[in-house]
């Protein structure tokens, strides 16, 4: 049977969400940036909801704008998507760029504010240079909110650039 590549062991275990598993394989010298099998990073396979996690990894060296050889996008943009208001602070906290689009020319704010995630928009409108922007379609991030029901959010989006 092969042995499992060094890098690969430490994808599995972010994406599983073993901290302790991930602490030892850092500790022995695994490649933080190191790619697995599919071509993706510790960081970005990680079980993003594991705040902890999240922070260990970038605390080793982790980039935290490495993108997806897929759709380009970065852990922020997948953060920010999926909700995890307190990844993404630690993301922004280890220099992840919030004004990094993806191959649509969403930003991170752009996919918080499509899914409804009103806590992430609050932190991630700070961080963006021009929460104004529009992504490839044409559409700001106030306008996928109010395209997609999210008025709460739309509503917030207004407000936050009328008071900036």
């Amino acid at each position: 049977m092969a042995e499992v590549p060094e890098t690969d062991m430490l994808c599995n275990a972010s994406a599983s969400g073993r901290l302790d598993e991930v602490v030892v394989l850092l500790e022995t010298g695994a490649d933080v940036n190191g790619r697995n099998i599919f071509n993706r990073t510790p960081l970005q396979v990680a079980k993003l909801g594991n705040t902890a996690l999240v922070e260990t990894l970038l605390e080793a060296g982790a980039d935290p704008n490495v993108r997806d050889p897929v759709l380009n996008l970065t852990v922020t943009h997948d953060a920010a998507r999926d909700g995890f208001r307190d990844t993404v602070r630690v993301l922004l906290d280890h220099d992840a760029d919030p004004d990094l689009t993806d191959e649509r020319g969403n930003l991170p704010l752009h996919l918080a504010a499509r899914e409804g995630h009103l806590q992430v928009v609050q932190l991630l409108i700070q961080h963006t240079t021009d929460p104004r922007a529009v992504n490839g379609q044409g559409y700001s991030a106030g306008e996928l909110a109010l395209h997609h029901g999210k008025i709460d959010i739309f509503n917030f989006i207004q407000e936050y650039l009328s008071s900036h």
